[in-house]
C-alpha cells in the first residue's frame, strides 16, 4: 500500500490530509496517511481553552468570509451551524495622542470610499485628509518591480494614512514592518486595484459596487445566514481542528503526536522519512506542513539550497493576553471591536480586541473580556517577559489608553514564539525559486502558512491544492 506522510499537525497539515481523503476516487490507488506532529496537541497556533465560562483564544479567533475556504470546509465537515458573525457595530479605534478615535466609516483596511466621515473624523489632520483624498490624481506606478507596503501608502495615499491607519492595521494583523513588507506578496490586491483602476478609491467603490449587484438578495426556500467580514465558530476555532482530527481518525489515517522529524532522504522511488529516537517510514509522498525554518532543518541534508532559501523567509514572535474585569469595573462604551496601536504612539501592545463585543457566547454576562498583542516587528523582545511582568504591562497599557484600573477576574497569557512568517519584498521571486527547486524532487511538497497566505483561510486552501497534487501523482 502506498503511504503519504505529512510533517506537522496544524490546520495546513489536517486540511491537507482531509482533502487527500475527501478528493479520492475509486480509481485512486488505496493509500495511507501518516501525520506525524511533534507537539503533544494538533492544531498549531490555533489553541482555544475554556474556562468559568470565558472562551479564549490563544491564537487566532476568526477567519476572514472573503477568502471563502475556511467557511467551506466548515460546511463540509458538519459544522456549518456553528459557524458565527460578529456582532453589530463592528467599529475600529485607532490610539492616536493617547485618544482612541473612530477610524472613520468607509476607510477599508486603508482605503478611504466615503469622504464626508474622513473629513469630520478627529484622527487625521487636514493636511492628512486632503492628501488621502487626492490619491485619485496619483499616476499609477510604472513597471511591476516590488516595493514595500510602506513605499506604497506613502506614494498613494501619504505619510499619516501610513502612520496613523495602515501601519497599525497590518501590525494587528500581520504582526509586520510596512518598511520591509512586500506589498505584492502582503496585499496583492490593493496592487491589482492600482494598476487596473489607477486608484485604490476609485477601485475600492468600484468593486464594492460590483459586490452589491453580485449580492443582490434573492428569494430562497429558508432564511440565509448573516455573513460578516470575520466569522468564528461558536464553540472556538479548535472544534474545526477536533472535528478534522475525529474525521481522519475514521479513515486510513494515523496520527502521531509527540513525534519529531530528524530528516528526509531520497529512497527508491519514494522518500524515508527519519524520526527522533532511530526509526524511520517509507512514504511515496512527503508534505511539510510546517515553519519555512522547520522544513529547512528537515531537508538540511537532503538538499543544502533549498534548505537555505527557506531560511530566508523571516518570522516574528507574538503574545495573546486574555484578561476579563467586571463589566461594572470598564467605563468605556465597548461600541466597537477593539483599538489598534500605532508605532508612533510608543506604547508597548499592538492591538486590543474586545472580545466579549465582537463575538458572542466568549464571557459571563457581567464580564468584559479583552484580548491584547504584544511583540510582533515593533517590540518582539516584550514576548520574552515573564508572565507577571506582562500582565502588569497589559494592565498598565489598558489603564492608560481605556481608564481601567480595577484588577481582572481572569488572565491567560499565551506566547507563540517564531510563529508569524513575513513576506518581506521579494517574496514572490524566493517562492518561485523554491517551486521551482521543488520540481526536481517529485513526490515532496511545502504547504502552510509561509508561501502563499499568511491566515487559515490560505493555509486551507494551500493544504487542498497540495493534496490534489499528490492524489495525481498517485494515479501515475
Amino acid at each position: 500500500m502506498k503511504k503519504v506522510v505529512i510533517i506537522g499537525g496544524g490546520i495546513a497539515g489536517l486540511a491537507a490530509a482531509y482533502s487527500l481523503r475527501e478528493h479520492q476516487t475509486p480509481d485512486t490507488p488505496d493509500f495511507e496517511i501518516i501525520l506525524l506532529e511533534k507537539n503533544n496537541r494538533l492544531g498549531g497556533n490555533i489553541r482555544t481553552e475554556k474556562t468559568d465560562g470565558f472562551l479564549i483564544e490563544g491564537g487566532p479567533d476568526c477567519f476572514i468570509s472573503e477568502k471563502p475556504w475556511a467557511m467551506e470546509l466548515c460546511k463540509r465537515i458538519g459544522l456549518g451551524d456553528k459557524i458565527l458573525p460578529t456582532n453589530e457595530g463592528g467599529k475600529t479605534y485607532v490610539l492616536s495622542g493617547g485618544k482612541l478615535h473612530i477610524l472613520p466609516d468607509g476607510v477599508i483596511l486603508m482605503v478611504p470610499t466615503k469622504m464626508l466621515p474622513l473629513a469630520t473624523s478627529t484622527l487625521i489632520s487636514w493636511a492628512g485628509k486632503i492628501r488621502m483624498a487626492s490619491e485619485i490624481f496619483v499616476p499609477k506606478k510604472k513597471g511591476r518591480e516590488d516595493e514595500t507596503l510602506g513605499q506604497f501608502v506613502r506614494r498613494r495615499l501619504g505619510q499619516e494614512a501610513l502612520d496613523k491607519i495602515a501601519e497599525p492595521l497590518v501590525a494587528g494583523v500581520h504582526a509586520g514592518d510596512p518598511e520591509t513588507m512586500s506589498v505584492r506578496a502582503s496585499f496583492p490586491k490593493f496592487v491589482q486595484l492600482e494598476e487596473e483602476y489607477g486608484s485604490l478609491i476609485k477601485g475600492m467603490i468600484k468593486r464594492m459596487e460590483l459586490l452589491k449587484k453580485t449580492h443582490k438578495p434573492q428569494a430562497s426556500a429558508g432564511p440565509k445566514k448573516k455573513v460578516t467580514m470575520f466569522m468564528t465558530l461558536k464553540d472556538g476555532l479548535s472544534e474545526m481542528i477536533d472535528t478534522l482530527t475525529t474525521i481522519l481518525l475514521k479513515t486510513n489515517t494515523r496520527i502521531e503526536k509527540g513525534v519529531a522529524v530528524t530528516g528526509v532522504t531520497k529512497k527508491n522511488n519514494g522518500y524515508e522519512v527519519a524520526l527522533d529516537g532511530g526509526k524511520s517510514i517509507e512514504a511515496d509522498a512527503v508534505v511539510i506542513a510546517a515553519p519555512a525554518y522547520a522544513a529547512a532543518n528537515v531537508l538540511s541534508r537532503f538538499d543544502a539550497d533549498l534548505s537555505q532559501k527557506l531560511l530566508t523567509i523571516p518570522y516574528v514572535s507574538t503574545a495573546t493576553v486574555s484578561i476579563a474585569f467586571k463589566k461594572s469595573d470598564v467605563k468605556h462604551p465597548l461600541n466597537g471591536f477593539g483599538f489598534v496601536v500605532p508605532k508612533i504612539e510608543k506604547r508597548r501592545i499592538m492591538a486590543a480586541t474586545w472580545t466579549s463585543r465582537k463575538f458572542s457566547f466568549r464571557a459571563p454576562d457581567d464580564t468584559v473580556l479583552i484580548r491584547c498583542f504584544v511583540g510582533g516587528s515593533k517590540n518582539m523582545e516584550l514576548v520574552n517577559l515573564s508572565d507577571p511582568e506582562m500582565i502588569k504591562m497589559v494592565k498598565e497599557e489598558l489603564r492608560d489608553t481605556m481608564g481601567i484600573t480595577a484588577e481582572p477576574v481572569l488572565v491567560k497569557v499565551f506566547r507563540w514564539i517564531n510563529s508569524m512568517p513575513q513576506y518581506t519584498v521579494g517574496h514572490e521571486d524566493r517562492i518561485k525559486w523554491i517551486e521551482e527547486r521543488l520540481a526536481n524532487h517529485p513526490g515532496l511538497y511545502l504547504t502552510g502558512s509561509a508561501y502563499h497566505g499568511i491566515g487559515i483561510s490560505d493555509s486551507i486552501r494551500i493544504g487542498e491544492v497540495v493534496a490534489k497534487k499528490i492524489l495525481h501523482q498517485l494515479k501515475n
